[in-house]
């Protein structure tokens, strides 16, 4: 079946952006989101959790019960850990440069779990990036978190930022991951439900 755009359940600019960049087409809609998860999950099952929670509401607000999604809908989060503890979005700038200092010399593990619903299908998967950080200095740390307030950000950085220019090693798995989506991977799925598109 072909479709002319698929709907985007996030309101990340950085998904946006990398929607564009493929030439999907797309239209963002939100809802409200419970991001609250059992405590027994795995990080990849947390994030896997939240995509499809992110979906489900979206589902919800837009078709009444009994009608289907006539476009497929999209939702991702992203989520890191190190060391098998998942460091998540820093609440100020202390925390930033903190958990910069965490990840210096180090590798650490991004983690995108993505929904895709469409129709009575869903497709639910987690795409994982190793990243190691070369060993970082105070002032790298301190100037990167003061010109780019990285508050908004699951490991207090943006791997497309100057941090990621400058301070990367090595990246093993999907850049496209690290930044909050595995657009190839996603592309895959959406071919594996049977949907075609001037974008595919």
């Amino acid at each position: 079946m072909e479709i002319e755009k698929i709907i985007l359940a996030s309101g990340s600019l950085r998904r946006r952006q990398l929607l564009e960049w493929a030439e999907i087409p797309f239209e963002v809609n939100v809802a409200n989101t419970d991001e609250s998860y059992p405590g027994h999950l795995s990080p990849a099952e947390i994030a896997m959790h939240i995509a499809y929670n992110k979906a489900i509401s979206v589902k919800k607000y837009m078709t009444p019960t009994g009608i289907k999604s006539v476009y497929p809908i999209l939702a991702a989060d992203t989520i890191v850990t190190l060391e098998k503890k998942i460091i998540g979005k820093p609440d100020g700038r202390d925390a930033a440069v903190a958990t910069l200092a965490q990840l210096s010399g180090k590798i650490h593990e991004v983690i995108t779990g993505v929904c895709i619903l469409w129709a009575d299908k869903e497709i639910i998967f987690a795409d994982k990036t190793l990243v190691e950080f070369y060993t970082l200095s105070q002032d790298q740390i301190t100037y990167y978190v003061d010109k780019y307030k990285p508050y908004d950000k699951a490991g207090a950085y943006a791997i497309q930022e100057w941090i990621g220019v400058t301070g990367i090693r090595s990246i093993t798995g999907d850049f496209y991951n690290v930044m909050g989506l595995p657009v190839s991977r996603v592309l895959k799925e959406l071919r594996t439900l049977g949907l075609t598109g001037y974008f595919f």
